[in-house]
């Protein structure tokens, strides 16, 4: 399956069937054309009905992208044609119903742990042990729930992290549900600053900052970015978080780099593994330096370090079985 990330607020969603090729060069054309924080694209294989008949032929893959406006068919129909020809025709447009999307996803998902982190929801707080950091979340409209593989990344790298440093500054850029900002917090007991573009996830970060008794350790923001004066202070941070997406990853390079402070981690999620080298060069340019790479349920999460040491010579045979760097 290829995912992207579903828009806070879909409107309209966009399903064609075609060919697993295709499928995956419209997931990238439309991820590139369109912007992902009103945008997301999604491919999967098809099922057959009788398991049997997927064992003669390919199965049809079906392409849903979901729009957070209602988009120009026409435009679309005519984008769609670069690839799939006539086929274009057979898409099918429709208007989605106001959901709660992310509640509606963790109905029936059990607990999720990294390391002493476990993220369950409040039907769960049994599981709970007397050692345990526990983030319940109630998610709702925003997105970071932990089940998804790019927050669990980021989890068991602030894991990671805090088996060898104590953070003293935290940011969590593009805070979602708000449990990276959470999780910091309750870790560190102290201030972690998290903002977010979208006012509904920074509302669904303060509920639940309240819920996990953080609310006095969490400094929220709405903004792009590191656009506001929480982020963009004279006292740099030395752990930053960004769980987006690779294009506006690229774009904040420099303003997510300025904040960080030098020797500080920089920890980067949302990544398709094709999107880690032109993320890469883009934080190499800022002086950053990749510390550690891992994957989970096709995310790339990484792990980069501000003014670290030059990436040192590798023979051809070790380049091969580390593709990223």
């Amino acid at each position: 399956m290829l995912e992207g990330l579903p828009p806070h607020a879909p409107t309209h969603v966009l399903r064609i069937e075609t060919d697993e090729a295709s499928a995956r060069r419209l997931t990238d054309l439309l991820g590139e054309v369109f912007d992902p924080a009103e945008t997301a694209v999604a491919a999967f294989e098809i099922e057959p009905e009788d398991p049997k008949e997927g064992n003669a032929t390919a199965q049809p893959w079906l392409l849903e992208a979901y729009f957070s406006r209602e988009p120009n068919e026409g435009a679309i129909r005519d984008l769609l044609r670069l690839i799939v020809g006539e086929k274009a025709d057979t898409a099918v447009f429709d208007a989605v119903a106001a959901k709660d999307w992310v509640k509606a996803s963790l109905d029936g998902l059990k607990p999720v742990r990294a390391g002493r982190f476990l993220v369950h929801g409040g039907h769960d707080r049994e599981v709970v042990k007397t050692n345990d950091i526990a983030l319940e979340i109630e998610a709702a409209l925003a997105f970071g729930t932990g089940h998804h593989g790019t927050t669990l990344g980021c989890l068991m790298a602030l894991k990671d992290v805090l088996k060898q440093r104590r953070p003293r500054h935290v940011l969590d850029v593009g805070t979602g549900t708000g449990i990276l900002g959470i999780a910091a917090a309750k870790a560190l007991k102290a201030r972690v600053v998290a903002g977010d573009i979208d006012p509904i996830a920074v509302e669904v970060a303060r509920r639940n900052a309240r819920l996990n008794a953080a609310a006095g350790h969490l400094d929220l923001y709405v903004a792009p970015g590191v656009r506001h004066a929480l982020a963009a202070r004279p006292e740099r941070f030395d752990l930053v978080f960004a769980n987006i997406l690779a294009r506006p990853l690229r774009r904040l390079a420099p303003s997510i780099a300025a904040v960080l402070a030098p020797g500080g981690l920089l920890v980067l999620s949302g990544l398709l593994p094709s999107d880690v080298p032109g993320v890469l060069s883009a934080y190499a340019a800022q002086g950053l330096r990749l510390m550690q790479k891992s994957q989970r349920d096709g995310w790339a999460t990484l792990r980069l370090r501000k003014g670290g040491a030059a990436a040192r010579k590798i023979t051809r045979t070790q380049a091969k079985a580390r593709p990223w760097l």
